[in-house]
């Protein structure tokens, strides 16, 4: 048995993957979206598989966006006063998988203080959003910490990273290939974010939040944490908010893509919420899916159209007939339809329901 719960996230990733068996399942949560996720989508999810008798073997914090995290940092929130109370857990937990900025790119501790000064001094840009997400992931890890939540377990130097567990995490009959980050992501990324720290020092310098708020927006993005599931002969491909590059060297370098350099999957969760500076044609054309996932609801232009056409065009050129599975309507996908209609370009397009709280793909 394999389904995926695509959750209500607005413009951030959650989803919980079901494996196991109907009469015994098992559940791993991939992200929590950002603020009023949980209150509002995921606690009902979690509460109703608790009353199943179930947990969740696995938490994912695939990086420390806070459109990714707040929804783990209010789950924690919730256990711990659950907790303070007496009372009950909401759901157990038995692990959790976090890359904190500090492990993942900045073991040497050069990096954040640089980038805590430009988050505080450049409130107005893009930075900061990193800065508030170092802190939440830090917060994330002392409260998995009080709850005596494993963090990790299993990974060399607290870093889930590909280079250094190259073999399958098994969990029932889910198997979790991690293919990303790697060893030459994380270094090509702390470059990025010296070299960006270094491009800004004088706007930073300055403390004049206009300097900083004109400068460009080539902030460095954040590694995810990415990973291929499998149960039942059915493949799930998480990719957080990775990049097509990096995801394709990962893959490459997990033997997973074939004599063409291609992969095909059943399910592919589009990164970075379908944003086109995460992927690109060729990806696409690489990385086919028979659905593919789109959690976003227009926020900072996402998905961008762009992408949704790629991933069209290029199953339409292939000859293969897919399904679009969208969170949210928005300004693109109304634009894919109506300069794509569905029924002519082989595909079609479908929503989470206004009232549900998430949608389910059955896998097998």
């Amino acid at each position: 048995m394999f389904k995926m719960r695509v959750v209500q996230a607005q413009f951030g990733d959650c989803f919980l993957l079901e494996y196991g068996s109907a009469a015994a399942p098992r559940f791993l949560l991939v992200d929590g979206g950002p603020p009023d996720t949980f209150d509002f989508h995921l606690e009902p999810e979690l509460a109703a598989i608790a009353a199943r008798g179930g947990k969740l073997d696995l938490v994912m914090l695939s990086h420390v966006d806070n459109d990714h995290a707040i929804g783990l940092l209010d789950l924690i929130a919730r256990l711990r006063a659950d907790a303070a109370a007496g009372t009950a857990p909401l759901i157990a937990i038995d692990g959790l998988w976090h890359n904190s900025f500090a492990r993942a790119l900045d073991p040497n501790g050069a990096l954040e203080p640089r980038l805590r000064t430009a988050g505080t001094q450049a409130a107005m840009i893009q930075a900061a959003e990193a800065v508030r997400g170092i802190g939440e992931g830090n917060t994330l890890r002392l409260g998995a910490q009080l709850l005596h939540i494993p963090l990790n377990a299993g990974f060399a130097g607290d870093l889930i990273c590909a280079d250094d567990h190259p073999a399958p995490v098994v969990l029932d009959n889910l198997t979790l290939r991690i293919v990303g980050p790697t060893r030459t992501n994380l270094d090509e990324l702390a470059a990025e974010w010296a070299e960006w720290l270094d491009a800004h020092d004088d706007a930073v310098a300055s403390g004049d939040p206009q300097v900083m708020a004109n400068s460009d927006r080539s902030v460095p993005n954040l590694s995810s944490i990415m990973v291929l599931a499998e149960a039942d002969g059915k493949t799930v491909l998480c990719t957080g908010d990775g990049r097509s590059d990096h995801l394709l060297k990962g893959l490459k370098a997990a033997g997973l893509l074939d004599g063409a350099g291609a992969l095909h999957v059943d399910v592919l969760k589009v990164a970075h919420h379908g944003s086109d500076r995460n992927a690109t044609r060729t990806f696409f054309r690489k990385v086919t899916a028979d659905t593919y996932v789109i959690s976003a609801n227009g926020k900072d232009g996402n998905p961008d159209t762009a992408t949704l056409t790629w991933i069209v065009e290029e199953a339409e050129a292939a000859g293969r007939q897919i399904d679009l599975l969208a969170t949210n309507d928005t300004p693109s996908t109304q634009k894919l339809r109506q300069d794509m209609p569905p029924a002519q370009h082989g595909y079609r397009l479908t929503f989470l329901a206004a009232n549900d709280h998430a949608a389910t793909l059955v896998l097998a």
